[in-house]
């Protein structure tokens, strides 16, 4: 397995590796991420062994740190093929980020079968360049046939927690959890692990016009972010945390989300089926947060709010919290772009893989 870098290459590829565990305990796994990255900590502590790469993304911007990536991409690739040769692997797994381009290239030089999972709606560079020797790409999103072998796409949707599939039944506890009020209404932030810079400032700019209307928050600041913005818990109905552990009953909790547009968040909230508003961030590459919220927004199961627009955000949630039908009709339409069995169905294509 590779993929890392963010929480939304890692968590997609213990998904999988927990599926395949639990259909086959003898199965032996390895990961292999980017030193220095997030996945070399939250993958052993998943349960797996993982090998990492010197490896990192080109900057968009002209840069010395650009100076050393020629050296890094052939350490990785030298290393790449190192960890091929040893382990050798019967199926390569690649969800996104920098080492899964050595890994992936490495392993389909050697015969090993590859498959991409590719969780945006816009693909990177590197699973563009993969996709040519790819055997299987599995994919979240309608379209991609502009960027990969339409042979090879096989439509699965992204891996998520299973336990939101039952967010419905647990409004009552999550409640109880947060210590809320069950009569007055909760908007949920979701700005991703670190936290988001423009959504925390946006909250906090508002959120004494959020309490006076009876609305409550629970606002995920990002780690990053937590000491400079726990102060407003001091404000009734207001619960700030670094990190969420309990999305079950985080999403049980909300009536409204504001959330960031990353693919395994979208994917999580289509099964959750709660009203959302979409604060893309701008600066990820190819600016794939904006175009996996537009695949959403267009068929009217959300609603967008650019960086660049957010003075548009009190009109926009006064909108959607008076209105009843827009609510209901946002829910219904994103519940129905909801792929819940989607870990199942590419471990599925994985088997065929190996057995072919």
């Amino acid at each position: 397995m590779s993929g890392g870098g963010t929480g939304g290459h890692i968590y997609p590829a213990v998904s999988i590796a927990n599926e395949l565990k639990e259909k086959y305990p003898n199965a032996k796994f390895l990961f292999v991420g980017a030193k220095d990255r997030m996945e070399m900590e939250k993958v052993p502590q998943a349960g797996y062994e993982i090998e990492g790469l010197w490896i990192s993304g080109l900057q968009r911007k002209l840069t010395l740190k650009n100076l050393a990536f020629p050296f890094k991409l052939l350490s990785s690739l030298w290393n790449a093929f190192k960890i091929i040769k040893k382990f050798k692997p019967t199926v390569v797994i690649g969800t996104g980020g920098f080492a899964s381009g050595p890994t992936l290239y490495a392993a389909s030089i050697k015969g090993v079968k590859t498959l991409i999972q590719e969780q945006n709606s816009y693909p990177g560079i590197t699973n563009k360049l993969l996709s040519k020797k790819a055997n299987k790409i599995c994919v979240a999103y309608e379209g991609l046939e502009r960027f990969f072998p339409s042979d090879k796409i096989i439509k699965t949707g992204n891996p998520v927690r299973q336990d939101l599939l039952k967010v419905d039944n647990l409004r009552d506890e999550a409640i109880s959890f947060f210590g809320l009020n069950s009569a007055k209404k909760t908007l949920v932030i979701i700005g991703g692990s670190l936290g988001a810079r423009a959504v925390n400032n946006l909250i906090e700019k508002h959120i004494k016009w959020l309490v006076e209307n009876e609305i409550q928050v629970i606002w995920q600041t990002g780690k990053l972010y937590y000491e400079e913005f726990k102060k407003y818990d001091d404000l009734e109905g207001v619960k700030t945390y670094a990190f969420l552990n309990r999305m079950d009953l985080t999403y049980a909790a909300a009536d409204i989300l504001i959330s960031r547009a990353g693919a395994s968040s979208i994917s999580e909230l289509c099964i959750v089926g709660k009203p959302v508003i979409f604060i893309p961030s701008p600066n990820v590459a190819e600016d794939h947060q904006t175009k996996n919220a537009l695949s959403v927004v267009n068929k009217n199961a959300a609603l967008l709010l650019r960086e660049s627009e957010l003075e548009m955000f009190k009109t926009m949630f006064s909108e959607l919290i008076n209105d009843e039908i827009l609510s209901e009709k946002l829910s219904k339409n994103i519940k129905k772009l909801a792929l819940p069995n989607a870990t199942k169905d590419i471990v599925k294509e994985i088997e065929k893989l190996i057995i072919s």
